[in-house]
């Protein structure tokens, strides 16, 4: 039997209404796929992403900053409560085999470091762009969609 497959979805807390279109669309598409759906558990995208997933019956994860259970968005079915603020960025990445970031604002861009610092993939949907000694750098894979962002979650995704 295959193991399950862990996908973060990052991004911002207060998004655009496509950005919630986009993350509610790839929490149904890698509970569609049978990959647990890992997060910082609280609003904006995070939650979005977690209504798709729970919404195809997929397994969510919410990676909480404070000190209680109650602060994870209702889509969350498996709470870890770490009392760390932003430095459970950390783990939320280091949880799982992919990313993908949707949006965000300076604690998507913490974790998309983390995660490439890691070797761990960031897929991006209308998300940050890098550049290094003022050229482009590709760490982030960009996807078209969000089927395309998940196809390439699972494709590359690590260990």
């Amino acid at each position: 039997m295959e193991k399950k497959k862990f996908i973060a979805v990052i991004g911002g807390s207060q998004p655009s209404t496509e950005e919630i279109k986009l993350a509610e669309a790839v929490g149904r598409e890698l509970a569609k796929r049978g990959a647990a759906l890992v997060c910082g558990g609280l609003s904006g995208v995070m939650e979005a992403a977690c209504r798709g997933a729970q919404s195809e019956g997929g397994l969510t994860i919410g990676i909480l900053p404070g000190e209680t259970r109650q602060m994870a968005n209702p889509y969350v079915q498996i709470p870890i409560v770490t009392g760390m603020s932003y430095a459970r960025n950390v783990i939320v990445v280091r949880s799982t085999q992919a990313v993908i970031a949707i949006g965000g604002s300076y604690g998507t861009l913490s974790e998309i470091g983390h995660a490439l610092q890691s070797g761990i993939p960031v897929i991006g949907l209308k998300t940050w762009s890098l550049f290094r000694n003022g050229k482009q750098d590709n760490s982030i894979i960009l996807a078209k969609n969000p089927q395309d962002a998940v196809d390439k979650a699972l494709e590359l995704a690590v260990g």
